[in-house]
């Protein structure tokens, strides 16, 4: 008798059941966390409501998106993958779900509408409000730093990398994880312009006693007006430096008695500098570290990298803390990859607007989630290691008594964090 460690086909028969099964029964853990969080409610005081007593409400459009993006899904014909799990839609309590061609429908006229865009950042902001709530932090550190989205579409403009698509602008909470603020964009825009604007619509939407006070950026903020800003409010700043010919020469006016070893072949050194606007100088910490072959248009034997900054302390801890911004590279790749915003589903600049914001609420629901409802050691994990250890946790529908019971396939441990998280979305729905 084959096996199927001998190359033999396993011995089964596959039939179809009607039984209430659901193969993705964690999903019920951001959606519950949503409910609890009064999301729903929000998205319909926020957005433009149906044309018509029939329509569907804004909600019935975006909650099962956010459970598509949850569940892996990134076109919106997956959200026929929702549809079909027709118990989980009962367990959820989504009775109408609208078609994959209505949804987009949907998200062109909320792109175009005065109230769409501003409507979803207010919802997006809601989940940003409760993770501060919960969180004991004052002062935040936010990092800025704009992704490209390659998009072969009809409205699609050349990026920086030749290639056609958007390039939106992200601010992130570093300590959170948390997207404060984003402004999506046409691939053709500058990564730098409006940085300014930027950082102040970032400030404004910081809730009453909480405040961001040191800023981290590439050089697509290395602006005069940005500096200006930060000195004015008081607020601590590490942007990577233009090596402009203004810095060159800064760079340049530093002894060679200056330069210290900082690590591996590379040295540190540091000068005062300020630009044509700036009203007042900053400090420019310089590394530098020598080049592998000469090169016969530059004949300096080094290559450099200069941080504005107005913070104290020696050099090189002013540097680690601003190559703490790294870690915006991992919460991009989180996002775009994590929740399918590396892909735009409409033609229209506007429609996939709604639609990236949409992946922004996806994401923040499961920064709080996992703050929220999560043990600790679930805070650094990715939607994919949630999708393969949560999401996907098989299941089976039973009424007794007027109630409907999920039953779960699933360790002791794990059935301990659904049965914990269900308490806690309990509680919070009572507040």
């Amino acid at each position: 008798m084959n096996s199927a460690s001998d190359g033999g086909i396993l011995r089964i028969r596959i039939e179809r059941t009607d039984e209430p099964l659901i193969a993705r029964g964690g999903l019920i853990l951001p959606y519950e966390c949503a409910r609890a969080l009064k999301l729903p409610a929000v998205i319909d005081r926020e957005l433009p409501e149906p044309g018509s007593g029939h329509g569907y409400k804004p909600s019935e459009f975006v909650m099962p998106l956010v459970v598509m993006l949850h569940g892996g899904g990134k076109k919106l014909e997956d959200m026929r993958q929702v549809r079909e799990e027709e118990a989980l839609r009962t367990v959820i309590e989504i009775n109408q779900l609208p078609a994959s061609s209505t949804i987009g429908d949907w998200l062109r006229r909320v792109g175009e509408h005065k109230r769409g865009l501003p409507g979803l950042g207010r919802v997006s902001q809601h989940l940003v409000g409760e993770a501060l709530k919960r969180d004991s932090r004052k002062g935040y550190t936010l990092d800025s730093d704009a992704t490209v989205i390659e998009a072969e579409k009809y409205e699609a403009q050349w990026t920086y990398k030749k290639e056609k698509g958007y390039q939106p602008l992200l601010g992130f909470l570093f300590e959170l994880g948390i997207i404060l603020h984003d402004e999506f964009r046409d691939g053709n825009v500058p990564a730098g312009a409006g940085a300014l604007e930027f950082l102040k619509g970032c400030v404004a939407l910081m809730p009453p006693g909480k405040r961001i006070n040191y800023y981290r950026s590439d050089s697509a903020a290395y602006r005069a007006d940005v500096i200006n800003y930060c000195c004015h409010e008081h607020m601590l700043f590490t942007i990577t430096a233009d090596q402009d010919e203004a810095v060159k020469k800064a760079i340049k006016t530093i002894k060679q008695e200056e330069w210290q070893h900082y690590k591996d072949d590379r040295q540190i050194a540091e000068t005062v500098h300020s630009m044509n606007k700036s009203e007042e100088a900053f400090r420019l910490i310089v590394q530098r570290w020598p080049k592998l072959q000469a090169d016969l248009f530059d004949p300096d034997p080094y290559y450099y990298h200069a941080i504005a900054t107005n913070r104290k302390g020696k050099a090189k801890q002013v540097v680690e803390r601003h190559n703490e911004r790294g870690q915006v590279e991992n919460y991009i790749k989180e996002f775009k990859s994590g929740f399918g915003m590396d892909w735009m589903p409409c033609g229209e600049t506007h429609a996939n607007a709604a639609f990236f914001r949409i992946g922004v609420i996806a994401y923040n629901l499961f920064q709080v989630m996992k703050m929220v409802a999560l043990p600790d050691r679930w805070r650094t994990a990715t939607v994919g290691t949630a999708r393969w250890k949560l999401y996907e946790t098989a299941a089976k529908l039973v009424r007794h008594s007027h109630q409907v019971i999920m039953k779960l396939v699933a360790s002791v441990e794990k059935l301990c964090i659904f049965r914990r998280a269900h308490n806690i979305y309990t509680q919070l729905a009572c507040t």
